[in-house]
């Protein structure tokens, strides 16, 4: 399919001669490594076709079966079209409909009077319900850096790894997917690419055809474990002690590239003393593995070259999340493996992108910026904040999220939603978990009805969203909701009047060699455009650290009166941690995403939800049968915090003393109304400060 300049600026052309269907070129938005680009077809002004772009590399024509229903979920009758007041009790989820200039007088008015009184007691809750730059962050942050309101930290997903790579590597840079089709070893750790990210799993599938070996490293024996060539299966949490393991082979043995190790990497010495008190037999031991498959391992991956490692983030969930993929990180550096370009890791390739941080979301705005700075709350202990921040936080405006079904300790979270003096305002495209606790609920368009612009953690392209249709209802735009809001407060400043297109366009630094020959237009016409990174980015080194080495060890951290060196940290809740709270609740508890579902998103979707009409679990006949557990039976999963129920599925490929809960299920489409975060903690992680899913112990009980 060709491009024609001729045609809008927009990036939309004829599907065919006259005056028939249109396609408009578009990205999807949600929180994937893929970032697809799509084709969307229009005719009379509705959409008819959601599809993959067959010409941009890594879509290649081909969408997950969730976007691939983005038609289904944009037409929805259950969609949000119109603002809403409450009039039951916080919870019950009952609204009345009011007209935009109500609903924004109501939230002028109360939001002005706070910023008042204190500006803090406004705190924005956000996260990657879209990834664009316009849609995201653009608009709502610079209102909420205007009023002086409480910054968010936004740590609920990839938080402790981007700490890991940050002292590590130096940023959120790897190899490019598209290189790992010449791997000759692809390691997937801590990742289910089937479910979480299926071009990437296109791309090792190829590179198997060509006789590339895979190896899973995952707790759990995943879809994709069970189509590599092996799975290695180490207890939930203890990632970084494998990784140290695997160092400590490569040293030991004298499998490293010593050259690059003395060129490119910084505190050999000390990185070696740490990883020496990793032998594999004690590795065995923490990981639940043989000592066998440790020393296997570590020489597969030093001999069959190149050897690329795909890192996901579920294995930076537990306490030590970050010194894990800080260990796992330093591995290619020990062998070489970027002096070629089908060599290396990736977890995210986010920090190639030229991002104009201070362009983009206009921190300046802020009141005191940059040397008085509002308070930062964590979005991962918003329960706790919600309780006993101090100012108190008197209004929440969340768009982008939906925190009452997926952020931790979900008891706390939600009495601190229901508290009546709490004013929240919600942006949403459906009645989630979080909308029922909504004093206001607007209605926001989704991918098909605004403009974007977007990169991606899992490639190196820019991809453009076009508008395909018109808003549905009263639909609008994040960007256009808080330009209203601004204007209704009263707040002039010509930042807060910004176009879409004004904020995409400030989102980059369009000067950066990286983006050479691009523009907004050009990039909205084509659909997208890759960055110019180099193949191999470290084949001479040049990490974006400050030594521009593979930190081995980290001076940083150091100064920061930290250990330099990565470790590992065993999980707060585990037999190593706390043998009494093992001995009361014996089974450690992980929740990977259900494989129709993107995060909470799409849970409402009947055709994705499919066979699985509630939700589920997986546990090894074993551990069911001491329980008087059934196949196909309620199970009821609980901690001293709180329990949830789901239904049990009898799986020998779960390991025993492991239950899978697939999440994340909205809280009212569970079995007493709870879902998996009802037991999960507010513990925090060892860098990045991000939430501890997977590190949770639980018992099962029979239900009926």
């Amino acid at each position: 399919m060709s491009d024609n300049p001729s045609e809008s600026a927009g990036g939309a052309h004829r599907a065919g001669p006259g005056t028939g269907p249109r396609v408009v070129r578009a990205a999807c938005p949600h929180d994937c490594p893929d970032t697809c680009a799509m084709l969307i077809t229009v005719e009379d002004g509705r959409v008819t076709r959601v599809a993959g772009d067959p010409d941009h590399p890594t879509t290649a024509g081909t969408l997950c079966a969730k976007v691939a229903r983005y038609r289904e979920r944009t037409y929805s009758a259950e969609r949000l079209l119109r603002p809403m007041r409450r009039v039951g009790r916080k919870g019950e989820g009952r609204f009345e409909p009011i007209t935009w200039d109500e609903a924004l007088d109501l939230a002028a008015e109360r939001l002005t009077a706070i910023a008042a009184r204190e500006p803090q007691g406004i705190l924005p809750y956000s996260y990657a319900g879209t990834m664009g730059w316009v849609q995201g962050e653009g608009m709502g942050s610079r209102l909420f850096h205007r009023l002086g309101a409480s910054l968010l930290d936004r740590t609920i997903c990839s938080a402790a790894g981007m700490a890991g790579l940050m002292y590590t590597l130096g940023g959120s840079v790897g190899m490019d997917v598209e290189r790992y089709v010449d791997s000759r070893l692809i390691v997937i750790w801590g990742s289910n690419p089937i479910t979480s990210s299926v071009h990437f799993w296109s791309i090792a599938q190829e590179a198997k055809r060509r006789g590339a070996r895979l190896i899973a490293i995952d707790p759990y024996r995943s879809d994709t474990a069970l189509k590599c060539h092996q799975h290695i299966a180490p207890l939930p949490g203890t990632d970084g002690a494998l990784a140290l393991g695997i160092a400590q082979v490569l040293i030991a043995e004298g499998r490293i590239d010593a050259d690059y190790v003395a060129r490119h990497t910084l505190g050999f010495e000390a990185y070696r003393e740490r990883v020496m008190q990793y032998p594999p037999d004690r590795v065995a031991s923490i990981c639940g593995l043989d000592a066998a498959e440790v020393v296997d391992l570590a020489r597969q991956y030093a001999t069959i070259s190149p050897a690329a490692i795909r890192l996901n983030y579920g294995m930076q969930r537990t306490r030590g999340g970050a010194n894990a993929v800080r260990a796992i990180a330093s591995l290619p550096a020990l062998i070489g493996a970027w002096r070629d370009p089908a060599g290396g890791v990736l977890l995210s390739g986010s920090g190639h992108y030229p991002v104009d941080g201070v362009g983009w979301t206009r921190p300046d705005l802020m009141p005191g910026w940059p040397d008085r700075l509002p308070r930062t709350i964590n979005m991962s202990t918003i329960g706790e904040a919600l309780e006993s921040a101090d100012p108190p936080i008197e209004a929440l405006v969340v768009y982008n999220a939906n925190p009452v079904a997926v952020a931790p300790d979900s008891d706390r979270v939600i009495r601190g939603f229901a508290r009546e003096d709490l004013f929240t305002i919600v942006l949403e495209h459906f009645q989630t978990d979080t909308a029922d606790y909504a004093d206001l609920l607007l209605p926001a368009t989704t991918q098909l009805e605004h403009f974007d612009l977007h990169k991606t953690y899992g490639h190196r392209y820019v991809v453009a969203n076009n508008p395909a249709i018109a808003p549905l209802g009263q639909a609008k735009p994040n960007s256009e909701i808080f330009r209203l809001l601004a204007r209704r407060m009263g707040l002039d400043d010509p930042a807060l009047a910004a176009s879409d297109e004004e904020i995409a366009a400030a989102a980059l630094d369009w000067r950066d060699p990286r983006l050479a020959g691009s523009s907004l237009a050009s990039i909205r016409e084509r659909g997208w455009v890759k960055l110019r990174v180099a193949d191999a980015p470290f084949a001479d080194g040049g990490f974006p650290t400050p030594s521009g080495k593979c930190e081995l060890s980290s001076p940083r951290l150091q100064a920061m009166g930290l250990d330099p060196l990565p470790d590992h940290l065993p999980p707060y809740e585990s037999a190593s941690s706390d043998p009494a709270l093992a001995a009361r609740y014996p089974l450690q508890l992980i929740s990977p995403p259900a494989r129709n579902f993107m995060n909470s998103t799409f849970v409402n979707i009947t055709s994705l939800r499919g066979a699985d009409r509630e939700p589920a679990c997986e546990i090894h006949p074993d551990d069911a049968a001491a329980r008087g557990i059934g196949a196909g039976g309620g199970v009821r999963l609980f901690t001293a915090r709180r329990a949830f129920r789901y239904r049990a599925r009898r799986n020998a490929l779960t390991p025993r003393g492991v239950v899978v809960a697939w999440g994340v299920w909205w809280h009212k489409m569970a079995a007493g109304g709870r879902n998996v975060n009802a037991v999960t903690s507010q513990a925090l992680t060892d860098l990045g400060r991000a939430p501890t899913f997977y590190d949770c112990l639980v018992e099962a009980a029979r239900v009926g």
